[in-house]
């Protein structure tokens, strides 16, 4: 099991309850990654949800895609069983991202808050992979944790970040607890995501959201 999946095994009884607080842009964020799966028209009927933990991406993809089939990917036994409770219709997969998807092709993948957790090459091969699974048309949404391009830009934005979630309600124990939480993290700069996102064949690469350290990632299969 690796530290990230340890991690957050153990936080999972406690994990929902604090999210919105700590993603002060909540609202947002998640609302432009689903928006953007719509963007362009076409189905959008098999979801594929990477590090999907307990499955906030993944109901929110739902409630504006009400009939699409999802397919929730975790290495986390613990996360994925509140994703169940969240989701009864949902399929299930429990496994480590870097060591295969489930079969395509879908008409998205997304993902949030989680392909950060691996090294960079890792990041590149998975973003390659979830291209693979996509239809002709179909998009890649990566809602990410994302690293600022200087030092400066890096502390100001955790400082923003911190106020604005204690503004929303997060006690500085919650901060401290995710502040050790990023220890684990492994975040690239929004151009080494947009990079990833052209080398893996995907077209019209853009972010389309940014806030302190929060943001939206796309990129299309050419249809």
């Amino acid at each position: 099991m690796s530290d990230a999946i340890e991690a957050f095994s153990a936080h999972a009884p406690d994990y929902d309850a604090t999210r919105r607080a700590i993603v002060p842009c909540w609202d947002a964020f998640y609302g432009t990654a689903v928006e953007l799966l719509s963007l362009r028209g076409g189905p959008v009927e098999r979801v594929l949800d990477i590090g999907a933990g307990t499955g906030f991406m993944s109901e929110a993809v739902l409630g504006a895609n009400p009939s699409a089939q999802l397919v929730l990917l975790d290495g986390s036994a613990e996360m994925l069983a509140q994703a169940s409770e969240r989701l009864p219709r949902a399929e299930i997969v429990q496994g480590d991202m870097r060591e295969g998807l489930p079969d395509g092709p879908f008409d998205a993948v997304v993902s949030s808050l989680a392909i950060h957790h691996l090294e960079h090459d890792e990041q590149a091969r998975l973003y390659e992979a979830a291209a693979e699974r996509l239809r002709p048309g179909g998009v890649f949404v990566n809602a990410e944790h994302i690293l600022e391009r200087t030092p400066w830009l890096e502390q100001t934005g955790r400082a923003r970040w911190r106020a604005a979630a204690a503004a929303a309600g997060a006690s500085e124990a919650e901060l401290d607890a995710s502040d050790g939480r990023m220890e684990l993290n492994r975040c690239a700069t929004v151009q080494q995501c947009l990079g990833w996102l052209e080398a893996a064949g995907l077209q019209d690469c853009e972010c389309f959201f940014q806030q302190f350290y929060f943001a939206v990632l796309a990129g299309w299969r050419p249809a």
